[in-house]
């Protein structure tokens, strides 16, 4: 079961992406550490979309569902946005076909979900980056988009302490 593709009018896939690769990009329009949104206007939608071979869609619906999507990935329950989805076959199994890159995102988090992958899904711990990345580690224990950058940071904090 995949998702995250833009469906031709026959329904085939015209672009194929890694569920967890569009769902963390998607997630990481918003840097808190820079303060920038690529959703800020529509221009930044149009530019995110064209890279993942989709159509923008509406810009508050994108908003919306990114902002979800960061407060379900830290535990919460949110409300989403009301989205289409369409769901195909082929000869790889179940597809659901997206246009927008709400809809994709979304997509891809159903798809993680019931793979029970969505959990690995995660925005780093640091109160200043929170960076969502997908946590490969073998017990799903990681806590940092980067352990040289971040997660340095948080254990130099902790040594100092303990040295006080």
């Amino acid at each position: 079961m995949e998702s995250g593709g833009k469906s031709s009018s026959d329904g085939r896939m015209l672009t194929q992406e890694r569920d967890e690769d569009l769902l963390v990009d998607f997630l990481n329009t918003l840097d808190t550490d820079s303060a920038t949104d690529e959703l800020a206007t529509q221009a930044g939608l149009d530019a995110w979309a064209s890279r993942h071979g989709l159509s923008a869609g509406d810009l508050d619906e994108a908003r919306k569902t990114r902002d979800a999507l960061r407060l379900l990935v830290t535990g919460g329950q949110p409300q989403l946005p009301s989205v289409s989805l369409r769901a195909s076959c082929d000869s790889g199994g179940v597809c659901l076909s997206s246009e927008t890159a709400a809809e994709a995102a979304l997509a891809a988090t159903v798809v993680l979900s019931i793979q029970g992958r969505i959990s690995r899904v995660k925005l780093c711990q640091a109160d200043t980056c929170r960076e969502a990345y997908y946590d490969l580690s073998r017990n799903g224990s990681r806590a940092w988009c980067s352990m040289e950058v971040c997660g340095n940071r948080a254990k130099a904090r902790s040594f100092r302490s303990k040295q006080a």
